[in-house]
Formats: C-alpha cells, sequence, structure tokens
C-alpha cells in the first residue's frame, strides 16, 4: 500500500509540470505579426456610401474606383478643359485619400508635354472638385492610412 501511495504522489508530483505553461515573450510575438502583415497591400480600400453594401473586396475597389471618376467627370463636364485643350478628350487625375478622409487631386500630364498648361489644369481641378461625398479612407489593419491612385477621366462625353 505504501508503494502505491508513493507511487501516486510521484505521479501527481510529475504531472504538475504538464500543467505549467509557458508565457510567450511579447516582443516575439509582436515580431511574428509584424512578419505576417503584408506591408504593401491594405485591408480595405478606400469607399463611398454607395459601395459599403458591397461585401466582395474586389468588387468594391472597383465600384470606389468607377464612382469616384464618374463624380470627377461630372464636376469637370462643364469646364474649360475641353475648351482649353480640345484635342485632350482623357485626363489622368492622381487622387490622394489622406487618413482623415481628405482628398486631393493632381493632373498628371505626360512630361514631355509642353503645351499643357499645368498650373491652369491644376488650378481648374482644385476649383471644381469640391464637394465630395464622404469618403471612407483606406484601411491597414484596422487603421486609416493615406491611399493614392490615378484614375483616367474622360472630358468630352458625346
Amino acid at each position: 500500500m505504501k508503494k502505491i501511495a508513493f507511487l501516486f504522489l510521484l505521479l501527481l508530483l510529475a504531472s504538475c509540470q504538464y500543467f505549467d505553461k509557458q508565457v510567450p515573450d511579447e516582443n516575439e510575438l509582436l515580431e511574428q505579426r509584424l512578419k505576417e502583415i503584408d506591408w504593401k497591400k491594405v485591408s480595405s480600400y478606400p469607399s463611398l456610401a454607395e459601395c459599403d453594401v458591397i461585401t466582395d473586396k474586389q468588387l468594391k475597389n472597383e465600384c470606389f474606383f468607377s464612382a469616384m471618376a464618374r463624380l470627377i467627370q461630372e464636376k469637370l463636364d462643364t469646364d474649360t478643359i475641353a475648351m482649353l485643350y480640345p484635342e485632350a478628350d482623357t485626363i489622368q487625375v492622381k487622387v490622394t485619400v489622406f487618413a482623415d478622409a481628405t482628398l486631393q487631386f493632381e493632373p498628371q500630364l505626360p512630361q514631355d508635354s509642353v503645351k499643357y498648361d499645368v498650373v491652369k489644369i491644376d488650378s481648374i481641378l482644385k476649383a471644381r472638385l469640391v464637394d465630395f461625398p464622404k469618403i471612407e479612407p483606406a484601411q491597414k489593419e484596422g487603421v486609416p492610412v493615406k491611399s493614392q491612385f490615378i484614375l483616367p477621366v474622360i472630358l468630352d462625353v458625346k
């Protein structure tokens, strides 16, 4: 009986070591998580209210780009860019969506082109491209981040 009690006590003491769990190191966990994050891609792209009902990430992104191009096109329809430069039917506009949901627009004209007045086009864009609907900025791991993209905007729709 003493041998059984001794054996039972020995098993009881040895089994307690199985419950002793190692707590992972905080820095080690952080490094592991940072390696998992793809820093070149956002978790969610910028979005407009009209695109929020779409759940598929790719379709939501396409909805945002087409809606932004349409909104910019509508705001520039009554503009003088098409009159100043009748040969330009499309303009590339670099859109920056900041983390605080503000927008910035810059014309992207060919580098070798001297026939366009960049300052004039830029001032027209700044004057016309105001009062956009609320835009949710892109997010990276739940944190709003700045994003940039270039949209082709058709100037003369006939």
